[in-house]
């Protein structure tokens, strides 16, 4: 790999700085070369590089809004077809730990980012529509405003693949192309009487709550902003690892809430450029609800009592 990189970036030096990161996916480390020091995240299970191809589109579309700073991405690299290893390369930054001034200025930021399509919708009268399919090869041109739900590419939340197929509805969006695929992952490794049970009145609820939403504008959303991905450097805030798509801006809440670790400036300040809509709680139980399922997927029965629980809440809601 270390040939294949030097190689992509047309260096001459790779050389291992002694810091490294990375998480139970995947594994990190920092290397100097002979144009800057860069980060690369590794993986040899299959899927790799369409793992890394969905990341890097997804911090290629967080910085061409220009609103809140994330990694910049350099390059997904592979040995060949045969060989499944991949990485991305991308900008090294010396993080630290998100907290004070740095809470308020995420809130803000964030919001920003999810109006970011939005602006570019009100600004932008065309017929096109940047709502095409992509390989994560192709060039992408972010600043044409997209109308619908979905992404360029499949992304990936953890190792588990998201297809990201455009859709018109959000509603429809949000159970069959990211709870649905899930339950059937579930069901294959084995049926659960309880899951199956309680997922119709669960699912039937969640549509109906969200097609009372009316218009929504389609948001760019990070996809996986837990307290573990986010950071800061130089005062201030740093997004990264995004499971990126355009969908409701509410949606990043979910796992944000499951976790903990956002402060309440945090909330203020996105709330005063995007205010709370009514309903804001019941539906994070409906989005909080994909990340538990997603963590019972990836991580085995130790989430399935939190899963069947806020599916019993939303059922009955």
């Amino acid at each position: 790999m270390e040939a294949a990189v030097k190689r992509a970036l047309g260096t001459n030096v790779f050389k291992p700085t002694g810091s490294g990161g990375g998480g139970c996916i995947s594994k990190g480390s920092s290397y100097f070369t002979d144009k800057g020091t860069v980060f690369v995240k590794s993986n040899f299970k299959n899927g790799a590089k369409g793992m890394f191809n969905g990341e890097k589109v997804g911090l290629d579309a967080i910085t061409a809004t220009s609103s809140i700073r994330c990694p910049k991405a350099i390059a997904v690299v592979t040995i060949d077809d045969s060989n499944p290893l991949a990485a991305l390369v991308m900008e090294n930054l010396e993080m630290g730990y998100s907290k004070g001034s740095t809470q308020a200025k995420l809130g803000e930021q964030l919001a920003k980012m999810h109006l970011h399509n939005k602006m570019l919708l009100e600004e932008k009268e065309t017929d096109n529509c940047g709502c095409v399919r992509k390989t994560g090869e192709e060039e992408i041109d972010f600043q044409i405003p997209v109308t619908k739900f979905g992404f360029y590419v499949p992304t990936s939340c953890g190792f588990i693949s998201q297809e990201n197929n455009w859709r018109d509805n959000w509603a429809t969006f949000y159970v069959e192309e990211k709870l649905q695929p899930n339950i059937d992952i579930l069901n294959e490794k084995k049926l659960d009487k309880q899951l199956n049970e309680l997922w119709p009145p669960c699912r039937t609820k969640i549509l109906e709550t969200l097609q009372k939403l009316g218009k929504i504008v389609p948001a760019l959303l990070h996809g996986d902003l837990w307290s573990g991905n986010i950071a800061s450097v130089d005062g201030e805030p740093v997004i990264f690892d995004p499971a990126s798509f355009y969908g409701h801006s509410e949606y990043d809440f979910g796992i944000a809430r499951m976790f903990g670790g956002f402060t309440s400036d945090f909330f203020k300040a996105y709330h005063k450029v995007i205010p709370k809509a009514s309903g804001f709680e019941q539906r994070l139980d409906m989005y909080e609800l994909y990340h538990h399922i997603n963590h019972w997927v990836h991580f085995g029965s130790s989430y399935r009592g939190s899963s069947l629980d806020l599916m019993r809440r939303i059922a009955n809601s």
